[in-house]
């Protein structure tokens, strides 16, 4: 079935060879496929072979309703059908596909759908930067054309990149694009909301994969354990995995992750502020403290 939809006038010999069956077979499974509503003819001769009919002989717009609902019950299970409409209803929250995609699939798949599911990546509020952002980066991407943007760093530097884009990367509720980074030289991800502002070039750049192994390798990762007051337990549970928080008897909660060292991860601590204990290591304790006590210094007292 997916060899007469994908090319039109197949032979028999043919489907034959690349299925690795007998020339029988073929003509037996174009029996099944007729006698299960799909409009399969075989044309002998120069230029013949074997096809799906566009609309099945005499019949007329009604037909095809008969038609498209027996090929998607060949090719897909309900099951498959589902999770095709699910993944589209995912890519619909974007804003940048076409509705009447989905619309057309569920149609195809004569399939009616509870509305069970919603997906929606944006932030409470409105984001029409890093939504321009999004709908820029993805065209840059599709068409492989190098950006250059004025980028936000982790210690709070302004930067410029050119970079290749090769793909966006939705993560923990945050949008990221995967790029090759040309002022650097080497592979980056970054933020798209600490990306101030990008200008499109029109220099395109050759198809590019982004390296598995520039992810974060687990040499990187350090286990820390950390424990919380039981106020800070929605948090807690929004940012760790269920697995990896134990609750205490008097209620606090202790969580034990592999996290990246980095500055990143004091600041990240530190907005907790007087709801969480760092256990381990004890050299990232000191630092969470020192870090605090600075902050008391500059705003503790007046100046």
């Amino acid at each position: 079935m997916y060899c007469l939809i994908e090319r039109d006038g197949v032979t028999a010999p043919e489907l034959a060879e690349r299925l690795e069956v007998s020339v029988r077979t073929i003509y037996r499974d174009i029996d099944a496929l007729s006698a299960a509503g799909i409009p399969v003819w075989a044309e002998s001769g120069r230029g013949g072979g074997i096809r799906l009919l566009e609309r099945p002989c005499g019949q007329e717009n009604g037909g095809i309703g008969e038609f498209s609902e027996a090929i998607s019950r060949v090719i897909f299970s309900e099951e498959e059908k589902e999770i095709i409409l699910e993944a589209l209803s995912g890519l619909s929250a974007l804003g940048n596909m076409d509705a009447e995609l989905l619309k057309k699939c569920s149609a195809l798949f004569h399939t009616e759908r509870e509305n069970w599911l919603e997906v929606d990546f944006s932030r409470w509020g409105i984001v029409p930067h890093e939504d321009e952002m999004f709908g820029r980066l993805k065209g840059a991407v599709c068409r492989r054309l190098e950006v250059q943007i004025t980028y936000v760093g982790m210690r709070g530097e302004q930067m410029t990149r050119r970079i290749r884009p090769i793909k966006l990367l939705c993560k923990a509720g945050a949008w990221y694009v995967k790029a090759y980074c040309l002022t650097k030289a080497d592979f980056r991800v970054f933020k798209l909301s600490r990306i101030l502002s990008l200008t499109v070039t029109e220099e395109t750049f050759p198809p590019m994969r982004y390296p598995a192994e520039h992810g974060v390798r687990e040499e990187d990762l350090r286990e820390i354990v950390l424990l919380f007051s039981p106020e800070a337990a929605y948090r807690v549970y929004d940012e760790f995995d269920v697995s990896q928080v134990t609750v205490q008897e008097n209620g606090k909660l202790l969580a034990r992750a592999k996290m990246p060292e980095d500055t990143w991860l004091t600041g990240y601590l530190l907005s907790f502020g007087t709801q969480v204990t760092v256990i381990e290591p004890a050299y990232l304790r000191e630092a969470v403290a020192k870090a605090a006590y600075g902050i008391y210094q500059k705003n503790g007292k007046e100046t």
